[in-house]
């Protein structure tokens, strides 16, 4: 277990590095000069001598190479550079931005799983007999969720819940130490939005993994042996069918570290993934590399957690 966690870092220090070189090779290509970007910024019309000497101040008329080296030489020391147009740490500008980010993915992960395994888990149980017709509605249900791009979910929450009836607001973020109440209820409806696609994919793999496992030779032999149905369903089928949910949700966690840029910009939700806009659109390449590197970096931390979470769950995953 140990040894496949350290492969795991070592092909993750690999990935990072070629990240990095191909986000800085990309924002090369961009068309646009982040000085003339700065200087026109300011209302004025700037002269090429005004920007020249931006450029020679921001180091952009270095050659590619000597960037490029500077660039690594930044990252080895920890650092992700400063913001060409306000002078701040990159560094500094993530960690103000990337635990909002993270509260909604986490929040919509803890909402998603727990409503996926249980509708999915439920729908197996009743998959046959008087009660299959609420395994036949599990089945739609889950079939529109996951058919439905969350920004269409997004849109329409907002619609219903923030204009309409009013019952929660429409968008913004309320910092916890600020008001608690205010922090949840801006929480509801981005969450909503992000799990309804999530939920609909766990509650169909629990569903078919239990249906799987249920089968098998050891759950039929603990019933002969006269075990109770919840302890056989819940000791021997659901936690043998956990493995394949749990792959599944670190691949939709992932995805949606980089897909909360539409739901955060429908919500007016301050993350991570506007920073990165903002940054784009003002050629801002210290940021627009630190938020990608960051965002590659959770990325490998994630399946790294997805891996020993699944060594606990399948003791053959621990070699």
């Amino acid at each position: 277990m140990a040894l496949n966690i350290l492969r795991r870092l070592l092909a993750g220090v690999v990935l990072l590095f070629v990240v990095a070189t191909v986000v800085f090779v990309a924002l090369q290509l961009v068309p646009g000069d982040p000085a003339r970007t700065i200087l026109t910024g300011t209302g004025a019309t700037p002269t090429e001598e005004a920007v020249q000497a931006l450029r020679d101040e921001l180091g952009l008329n270095l050659p590619l190479w000597q960037q490029y080296a500077a660039f690594l030489g930044q990252l080895a020391t920890g650092s992700l550079g400063e913001s060409l147009q306000n002078g701040q740490p990159v560094l500094d500008l993530v960690a103000q931005r990337l635990p909002r980010t993270l509260i909604l993915i986490l929040t919509s992960t803890v909402v998603s799983v727990l409503l996926g395994v249980l509708i999915g888990a439920t729908a197996a149980r009743f998959s046959a007999g008087r009660g299959a017709w609420w395994d036949r509605v599990v089945l739609a249900a889950t079939s529109v969720g996951v058919a439905v791009p969350s920004f269409v979910a997004a849109v329409l929450l907002v619609y219903a819940f923030g204009v309409q009836l009013q019952w929660l607001p429409s968008g913004g973020f309320v910092p916890f130490e600020r008001n608690p109440a205010g922090f949840f209820q801006s929480l509801i409806l981005p969450t909503a939005a992000l799990a309804v696609g999530f939920t609909g994919t766990v509650a169909r793999m629990t569903r078919s993994s239990v249906l799987g496992v249920g089968n098998q030779d050891w759950v039929r032999t603990g019933r002969a042996v006269g075990l109770r149905e919840r302890t056989v369903f819940l000791r021997h089928v659901l936690r043998n069918s956990l493995s394949p949910v749990l792959t599944v949700t670190g691949l939709q966690m992932g995805a949606m570290l980089g897909g909360t840029v539409i739901i955060e910009r429908v919500f007016n939700y301050p993350g991570l993934s506007g920073l990165l806009i903002d940054a784009v659109t003002q050629r801002d390449y210290p940021i627009v590399q630190g938020v990608v590197l960051v965002i590659a970096a959770l990325f490998v931390v994630l399946n790294i957690v997805v891996d020993i979470a699944y060594g606990f769950l399948d003791p053959r995953g621990r070699n």
